[in-house]
């Protein structure tokens, strides 16, 4: 089991790098190849809206023609059984280093000039992923009124890996030293457990 984590977060040692690093810390446990990508570090240009990269039906993705490290880190996510979005709420959604590197995910999509709307290339989902975020409401809250987990969703629904958790840790902005509280730990921890034992059934 082979799972990757990638973290659209501008904080190292955050709220939701924590909450990656139970997670991922379970799954090693639990006998899975794990690994962590930080955003911030990786060179991503912005999408162009060329859509030179989803005029071809052929291939898992289309060919990007800006040169930049997206098709190196595509690369080793699609050798992956899981995947890991995470990123803080900034401004109502994902931070802008993460939603640049979501909007690449066209990539994965068939869209020939002249046509209404794009068609995804993934035929049956055959990845697992969990979606991590953070936020100052309570959790409860935040789910209700920051959409943050749909850019994040619709990333991998055109990758083809089904959402089998997520994770919304809420009061994340009382200390820049905050810990990570014991139920989101938990949590994560589960989902760790459940990606390295293969046992994705259900989304919880």
């Amino acid at each position: 089991m082979k799972i990757t984590a990638v973290v659209g977060s501008y904080r190292k040692g955050g709220i939701v790098e924590q909450t990656v690093d139970e997670l991922l810390a379970a799954a090693a446990a639990g006998g899975a190849e794990v690994r962590k990508v930080w955003l911030p570090d990786r060179h991503l240009e912005f999408c162009n809206n060329c859509r030179s990269c989803t005029q071809s039906r052929e291939g898992r993705r289309g060919v990007c023609p800006i040169e930049d490290d997206l098709a190196a880190l595509l690369d080793e996510l699609e050798a992956c059984d899981a995947i890991i979005l995470a990123s803080p709420v900034n401004f109502g959604t994902v931070t802008a280093v993460m939603k640049r590197f979501l909007e690449r995910f066209v990539c994965y999509a068939y869209w020939p000039w002249g046509a209404r709307g794009p068609a995804a290339r993934a035929g049956r989902k055959t990845a697992s992923a969990v979606l991590i975020a953070a936020a100052s409401p309570p959790s409860l809250l935040a789910r209700l009124f920051f959409p943050v987990f749909k850019p994040m969703q619709a990333a991998a629904d055109a990758f083809g890996a089904k959402v089998v958790g997520t994770v919304m840790v809420g009061g994340a902005s009382a200390a820049p030293d905050q810990r990570l509280d014991a139920g989101s730990a938990a949590k994560a921890r589960r989902l760790g457990k459940r990606l390295a034992a293969g046992d994705v059934g259900g989304k919880r």
